[in-house]
């Protein structure tokens, strides 16, 4: 089309409503094009996402090199694995994620105490880098706000090649009240690095997701890891009151309830 610009319009010329959407999301609106095609800085950076993504799927993990010795000291971590023995058998077997080799089960049996108040596992899932970066400041705050309200804690580990369903392996073998499995979100081109935390209160082998409540989108630009922290010991306090957990059971808190009454006010 003659006289058309494909020059890129500066924050300061969009609409008011766009530049509120475009601060409340990592979605690239209004990014521009040339052509017919996306400009080349666009294209480039839609490149860098997909490498990190496919970068956060394809590592292993490596505790040392995630944690660093003195992390792994304090929380005493060890290492197991699922059936899926390399990372290619683990995509495309997502059952072999969801059970633990007889090694693993013999380790855990060994080196954690059963019919705790609170069991933690780490799961490095579809993106290693979400669970380096988010649980060293994670991990302290759901230890330390379990200690103040009295829980037994078992001793945390971590889980190589780990599918969300393990959960159910970990509450046959050591029976605890809740289970809250840290995992690595599947990445997408906003972020690699989103942890998520499911939960789920004495899990079994007959359990399925509808038996299993989570908190997700735990990175830089969604929940904090102090957020995230908040709502998972609330979460799981309320697992224990009830005796209960899955699609039935409603998160409650101080935050949702404000926000919820803050939505019936019609704030924004």
């Amino acid at each position: 089309m003659a006289g058309r610009s494909d020059s890129p319009l500066a924050p300061s010329d969009l609409p008011e409503i766009v530049r509120k959407i475009r601060v409340r999301t990592p979605a690239r609106l209004l990014a521009g094009r040339a052509g017919a095609a996306y400009r080349t800085g666009t294209q480039m950076e839609l490149r860098e996402a997909h490498a990190a993504a496919r970068d956060a799927v394809r590592a292993e993990l490596d505790l040392l090199e995630a944690f660093g010795t003195d992390f792994l000291a304090r929380w005493h971590l060890f290492e197991v694995s699922t059936a899926a023995h390399t990372k290619e058998e683990y995509l495309l077997r997502p059952d072999l994620g969801r059970r633990f080799d007889d090694p693993s089960r013999a380790a855990i049996r060994e080196r954690c105490s059963a019919g705790n108040d609170f069991q933690i596992a780490i799961g490095d899932g579809l993106s290693v880098r979400a669970v380096q970066v988010q649980v060293p400041p994670l991990l302290p705050l759901l230890g330390e706000g379990a200690q103040a309200r009295g829980w037994t804690v078992g001793r945390t580990f971590a889980i190589r090649h780990c599918r969300v369903g393990v959960l159910n392996e970990i509450g046959e073998l050591l029976d605890p009240k809740v289970v809250v499995l840290l995992i690595g979100e599947r990445p997408g081109l906003a972020t690699a690095e989103s942890l998520s935390a499911y939960m789920a209160y004495r899990p079994r082998r007959s359990h399925t997701d509808r038996d299993r409540n989570l908190i997700s989108n735990v990175h830089a630009r969604g929940l904090s890891p102090p957020v995230a922290a908040a709502r998972i010991l609330n979460f799981v306090a309320q697992m224990i009151t009830a005796g209960m957990s899955g699609s039935t059971l409603r998160e409650q808190g101080p935050e949702l309830e404000a926000q919820e009454d803050g939505s019936e006010r019609g704030s924004p």
